[in-house]
């Protein structure tokens, strides 16, 4: 779907819909030197709520990132989010429920958010950035947590650089060529629109199912979206949205990638209602990774984790741990 609709409608739509709503108007981005006086205080306890916002330079993009758990030590997790994603997005319940056995680190992109540069119009492209981000950190190998788009970006991460990754989690995502992939722009779209005529946010209708559970469980979700009201990040532009669009659509074309070419582990979790990235991709995934371990949600879809945030914490601190 090469237009979809025209730019004005995908800016007001995206501006109402795609992003949590602000309590407050966006602040500056901090920088690793006045980070501390974004803390909560010496007594105050630092979560995805409150963690300050950094940036880091390599190359010729500067990329906000937040991190939490780093007195943990051990093999960082590194964040890779969904499409239209900032920092805000992620749900705080995941990230604060593995930092607190991890060093967790989430960052925007190339062009997205508060990061400089224009946008990747690939899943290489993606995957490139983020490799340059990983290594500009200092690390030398890595967990992967990648979710919807980032899970694309995920398997291309660790089929250009194996030695980097450990392990992987790979939520709500499909492989290159998978089923649906290509169309996903027009399911977003439409999703939009109608988030956009009855009110709603469109990942109530993206994200969910529309059984009386999944409406509850999406509700709570875009409840703990909002709870970080200090310093929030840059939404996404609509360009950088129409990028990651493109992007998605020419993944769904790409031929197959031979996956059994990965040794790592990997945990690979969804609902099995998923509209946006059919279910069926989630069984190719782990029918596909020689070692691979299954989770699917009952009646959940796309944002199954985070319908099912404990369960889905729980799992993956125990898949890191082995």
């Amino acid at each position: 779907m090469k237009h979809l609709l025209k730019t004005a409608m995908l800016g007001l739509a995206l501006s109402t819909t795609l992003q949590a709503p602000t309590l407050r108007a966006a602040e500056p981005v901090a920088t690793v030197a006045n980070q501390g006086q974004l803390a909560a205080g010496p007594k105050s306890e630092v979560t995805w709520k409150n963690v300050p916002t950094q940036t880091l330079t390599a190359g010729d993009v500067t990329f906000a990132y937040r991190e939490l758990g780093q007195h943990h030590g051990g093999t960082p997790v590194v964040m890779l989010t969904h499409l239209a994603a900032v920092l805000d997005n992620w749900d705080p319940r995941i990230i604060d429920g593995i930092a607190a056995q991890h060093h967790v680190i989430a960052f925007d992109n190339r062009g997205i958010g508060a990061s400089s540069g224009s946008p990747s119009s690939s899943v290489e492209e993606m995957a490139a950035d983020a490799i340059t981000f990983i290594k500009a950190k200092g690390f030398q190998k890595v967990d992967l947590l990648g979710f919807s788009l980032g899970g694309m970006v995920a398997q291309e991460i660790v089929l250009k650089e194996p030695p980097l990754v450990r392990k992987m989690v790979l939520a709500g995502t499909g492989p290159a060529g998978g089923e649906g992939i290509s169309t996903v722009a027009g399911v977003t779209v439409y999703d939009m629109a109608r988030g956009f005529f009855t009110g709603q946010d469109a990942k109530q209708f993206l994200f969910f199912t529309r059984t009386p559970g999944g409406i509850e469980a999406g509700k709570a979700f875009l409840a703990r979206l909002k709870e970080r009201t200090e310093n929030r990040d840059t939404e996404i532009s609509v360009s950088a949205f129409m990028a990651q669009l493109e992007a998605l659509r020419v993944w769904g074309k790409k031929a197959p990638a031979d996956l059994s070419v990965v040794q790592q582990p990997v945990l690979v979790v969804n609902g099995d209602q998923d509209r946006m990235v059919p279910t069926v991709n989630t069984h190719d995934l782990a029918r596909r990774l020689p070692n691979s371990q299954l989770v699917i949600y009952p009646d959940a879809g796309h944002g199954g984790v985070f319908q099912f945030h404990a369960d889905f914490v729980r799992s993956t601190l125990e898949f890191l741990a082995r």
